[in-house]
């Protein structure tokens, strides 16, 4: 209770792995306990250099354990009009890497201990969320659950080797693609087939 008088977020709370905390915390979920991502919205100049309003928000964040991303939201704005390559160029002649909102998924994913991996076919490629550290035939659940229960092996190719081949084809015949089994961790931007028996 002092804690919360001090108007501190819960997440800067000592005792935070406490029984009695712990009970509290489930029956109020506390939103000051949850990972916090601060947007700064700034001019296109504030992108490339802090201002005083964005070290504020940096000193608080850092004080909280909190992520700023700064983004513009103009720019942000005219990005999704644009196609890729043409937004990439734009980001290039700003002298920035990637879009505030590419920033804020990436963060997000980390925060919250997420990766993807990738199904693809030959009509189509999907991007399949799963949690860091699971292994391959839980991964696979994601997609069935029969995929999990009759797990046999995954062939396995890296995103880069994938890109680097041209695909899948290529990535064999480089000796890129990985036979793993029940043990394997999946990877960030893992490229997967699952063989499955039930």
């Amino acid at each position: 209770m002092k804690h919360l008088e001090e108007i501190k977020p819960v997440s800067t709370f000592e005792n935070r792995e406490d029984e009695n905390f712990l009970q509290l915390d489930k029956e109020l979920r506390f939103l000051s306990n949850k990972p916090i991502i601060y947007g700064a919205n700034v001019d296109e100049d504030g992108l490339l250099e802090d201002n005083e309003y964005v070290k504020a928000v940096q000193k608080h964040a850092k004080e909280v354990g909190a992520d700023v991303i700064k983004l513009c939201a103009k720019i942000e704005e005219e990005l999704v009009q644009l196609e890729e390559d043409e937004a990439q160029e734009f980001l290039e002649e700003l002298g920035i890497e990637e879009s505030g909102l590419d920033k804020i998924i990436k963060t997000a994913f980390a925060r919250l201990g997420l990766i993807s991996y990738f199904t693809a076919g030959v009509k189509e490629v999907r991007a399949w969320t799963i949690h860091k550290g699971w292994k391959a035939p839980k991964a696979a659940s994601v997609i069935h659950n029969d995929f999990e229960k009759g797990f046999i092996r995954a062939e396995v190719i890296a995103y880069e080797d994938f890109v680097k081949y041209g695909g899948e084809q290529g990535a064999k015949e480089a000796g890129k693609m990985r036979l793993e089994g029940k043990d394997y961790v999946v990877q960030d931007g893992d490229v997967m087939h699952f063989r499955f028996n039930v």
